[in-house]
């Protein structure tokens, strides 16, 4: 865990600039990045254009005012929330393990999330029409939730005992968890209809395609809720790096902050995966990268995971719309091609340094 130690002082030197530098440099490469998302898509629409015919007191067509406003707008800013959330649910879990592979798919986070999305679109029409027209389009998300949070629950229940959680049974239950529920999603998969099922394929890939105002506003709370929980953890994150009982001679409450982690990476997770469906990678690659330029201190990586994740998520989003233009490629596939050689390139790079 030497990557996950505090470096002394006169070997490293105080990273703090540099790190500000950097959170300064990624916020402008997001915006740029954002920008480039509104502009490129299959139609012509250029968002200069409409909005200097906006200043200039000129009429904007419907074309234009649906496409900019109701089509790339929401999905650059459901991009910008998942890549976010994912970034910083998977460094927020690495430094809770002390442990550089851990992830929201490694603890089963993930795979119950997917379960409970699976099980409202396979499921759904089977419900009193009462309660789905009640939950109306936040049935997905809240399904996904639930989904996570009782992989949570689980997970605390086995790795649990006398009051102290065991961070390797956690991860070790997580796998296990993490296959019941994958078995659970292939059951509904092969119960799913021809409609369903082509939904399911395309969605267990990864996409933004969806993504729409509802989905965005039903989701989105749950995420900004699960990253603002993450500045409160940044010192104990910090302290935890020396071990359980070294934070807690610091005076951090080890269990509080355990519950609080976990919980907050369910939400994010859980709401990311009901309108995305599965992208891999950002959660584990964003704070390897970032660690390496910037060191383990959580005041800078935890908000430089969110702008870097946001940011190589509405990357990721561009070149899957414009690869095979008009067609589109699934989002899951591009992070995969990107994060998979990116992952292994940091183990060999690191592999004197990681040891898991």
């Amino acid at each position: 865990m030497a990557a996950f130690l505090p470096r002394p002082l006169a070997a490293s030197g105080d990273r703090s600039r540099p790190a500000q530098l950097l959170l300064l440099a990624l916020l402008v490469l997001l915006l740029l990045t954002s920008a480039v998302s509104l502009a490129v898509g299959a139609a012509d629409v250029s968002p200069l254009n409409v909005l200097g015919a906006w200043l200039s007191g000129e009429e904007i067509s419907i074309r234009e005012r649906v496409i900019l406003f109701d089509i790339r707008l929401p999905r650059m800013l459901t991009g910008l929330v998942i890549g976010a959330a994912l970034a910083v649910s998977g460094a927020v879990l690495q430094g809770l393990f002390r442990n550089p592979l851990a992830d929201p798919g490694l603890v089963g986070i993930s795979a119950g999330a997917g379960l409970g999305a699976v099980s409202a679109i396979v499921l759904g029409s089977a419900l009193p029409a009462t309660i789905a027209a009640a939950a109306g389009f936040y049935l997905v998300p809240i399904a996904a939730f639930l989904g996570g949070w009782v992989t949570v629950l689980c997970l605390y229940r086995i790795a649990t005992r006398a009051g102290q959680t065991s961070v390797a049974t956690m991860l070790l239950a997580g796998i296990a968890l993490a296959a019941l529920a994958s078995a659970g999603t292939g059951v509904l998969v092969t119960l799913a209809d021809d409609a369903q099922l082509r939904d399911l394929t395309f969605w267990g890939l990864g996409s933004l395609a969806g993504a729409s105002w509802v989905k965005l506003l039903s989701a989105a709370p749950i995420m900004l809720a699960g990253l603002a929980c993450a500045p409160l953890l940044t010192r104990a994150l910090n302290a935890l790096a020396l071990g359980e009982a070294a934070a807690m001679h610091l005076g951090i409450s080890v269990q509080r902050i355990k519950a609080l982690a976990i919980l907050s990476v369910a939400a994010s997770v859980g709401a990311a995966v009901a309108i995305s469906g599965g992208i891999g990678f950002v959660g584990i690659v964003v704070p390897h990268l970032l660690r390496l330029a910037i060191g383990p201190d959580h005041r800078f990586l935890l908000p430089a995971s969110a702008l870097l994740g946001a940011t190589l998520l509405l990357a990721a989003d561009i070149a899957a719309r414009t690869i095979v233009a008009p067609a589109e490629l699934p989002i899951g596939i591009i992070t995969a091609l990107v994060g998979g050689p990116v992952f292994l390139w940091i183990l060999l790079r690191k592999r004197g340094l990681v040891d898991v």
